[in-house]
């Protein structure tokens, strides 16, 4: 197998060359592996460079308003004809698509789970996948499903695409390497890959076991929330997204490659890689970003704000305002409001909420909510603060402070997510999780107004 591609130097001896980005969010990008492969002044010549073909793939309709048309232009070895041919439907295994309404008979209630050991048998990305919840139509492009992700195994000449919607990566334990068809794409916990609906990847390990949360937006495209009154800086910044450079693999070995499509598992077999592009351009690529990076935005005075102002990414909904998906987190920052209950308050939610906690503490959870657990709020549910965190965010001194070595975040959606009949089986659900409000006492005394 020849691997080509433009990649900076690693500084560990004998290590893979760590992989170059291109700087920047949503922008019309330019690479090529090769000396002039790319064409000048057109997509689509005659005789393209090195006898390469010409391919666009389309992540939006043709006639998208050109502020959200993506779309990019490929110059690979095979076309992408040449890469499939007799699709045979195999086991999805634990895989859900929405709908997906009668595997679990769980109550409605406020639900968390601990962390799911990572398993000691051979998983890849396809095969250690398991959903967790569904919320809309994908048939519809609307919704949402949330993954557990365990790789102990990377991918030997095994190949993905997701055909349902795009993917996000939430890196939590381990280092996880995505070959695209753009590109190389490397994670560590604390930071997200993202990887569009269509384009194809296999998934390595790079030094040892891992495991991620998984966001599958049916919905469009994830894109920069507005900031508003906020103005130009702040959250997440365009710069500090990463679309890696082009890198192409030229291999005559027998392959596979797997799609998701219809909710289903599709294999077909190959003679070569898919991964063949040598150039391309456009703005419809795979990316990454350093969750650290975000410069958080809260209150200096008194009062706490909506947990909106922590969104990293949005995927919009046909409603102005409401998202069919925002990826939310809850990072190192500075609590210095006065006299303010500094933890999220008590709150019943018309948007559904998947948390998940990728190292640290979460403020609002101190016990029982673990770096890889997870929980799920749905709409109307009310949920907020444990006993423990209210107790102490009452009555201690509101003092500056600084949350540190935490990153929390949410996969929070319009519509109800549905727990599947796997994650409502786990023995990692925490039956007794309502618990951790039993202490909230009744405080009212009506002939006392500083009942505290």
């Amino acid at each position: 197998m020849n691997i080509q591609s433009r990649m900076q130097p690693s500084s560990q001896a004998g290590a893979r060359p760590a992989p170059l980005y291109m700087s920047g969010f949503g922008n019309s990008f330019e690479t090529e592996a090769l000396p002039d492969a790319l064409p000048i002044g057109r997509n689509s010549p005659q005789k393209p460079a090195y006898g390469l073909y010409a391919e666009q793939l389309s992540g939006s309709p043709f006639t998208a308003p050109r502020a959200s048309n993506e779309r990019s232009w490929l110059y690979r070895i095979r076309p992408s004809v040449k890469h499939g041919g007799r699709w045979t439907k195999i086991d999805k295994g634990l895989i859900r698509t929405a709908p997906c309404r009668d595997e679990a008979d769980l109550p409605i209630g406020a639900l968390r789970w601990s962390p799911i050991p990572l398993p000691e048998e051979a998983q890849t990305f396809l095969t250690g996948l398991r959903t967790l919840t569904t919320a809309g139509d994908a048939d519809t492009q609307a919704g949402m499903a949330a993954h557990m992700l365990s790789v102990t195994a990377s991918m030997q000449r095994e190949y993905l695409f997701d055909a349902d919607g795009e993917l996000m990566i939430v890196a939590q334990d381990g280092r996880l390497r995505f070959f695209t068809e753009f590109g190389i794409i490397e994670i560590e916990p604390g930071e997200i890959c993202v990887i569009p609906r269509g384009v194809v990847f296999r998934c390595e390990l790079i030094d040892g076991p891992a495991r991620a949360y998984v966001c599958e937006n049916y919905g469009g495209a994830f894109t920069l929330p507005d900031r508003g009154p906020i103005g130009a800086n702040c959250l997440a910044n365009p710069r500090d997204f990463l679309t890696p450079v082009a890198a192409y693999e030229d291999s005559e070995e027998d392959a596979t490659l797997y799609a998701k499509w219809g909710g289903e598992i599709y294999a077909c077999s190959l003679g070569q890689s898919p991964l063949d592009v040598v150039a391309w351009h456009g703005n419809y690529a795979p990316y990454k970003y350093d969750l650290r990076h975000y410069s958080p935005v809260g209150a200096i005075g008194f009062d706490h704000p909506d947990p909106s102002i922590f969104t990293v990414l949005t995927a919009p909904s046909e409603t102005p305002g409401t998202a069919n998906i925002d990826f939310v987190i809850f990072p190192e920052r500075w609590m210095v409001a006065e006299n303010t209950f500094r933890p999220p308050w008590y709150h019943r939610n018309i948007m559904s909420e998947f948390m998940g906690l990728i190292y640290g503490v979460y403020d609002a959870k101190p016990e029982g909510f673990t770096p890889g657990g997870f929980s799920l709020h749905n709409l109307m549910l009310p949920h907020g603060p444990d006993t423990q965190a209210y107790e102490h965010a009452s009555t201690c001194e509101l003092k500056p402070v600084k949350l540190t070595g935490t990153m929390a975040f949410m996969f929070e959606t319009r519509f109800p997510q549905r727990v599947t009949g796997y994650a409502a089986g786990l023995p990692q659900l925490q039956e007794n999780y309502p618990a951790c409000w039993e202490g909230l006492k009744k405080r009212f005394d009506p002939t006392r107004k500083d009942a505290w």
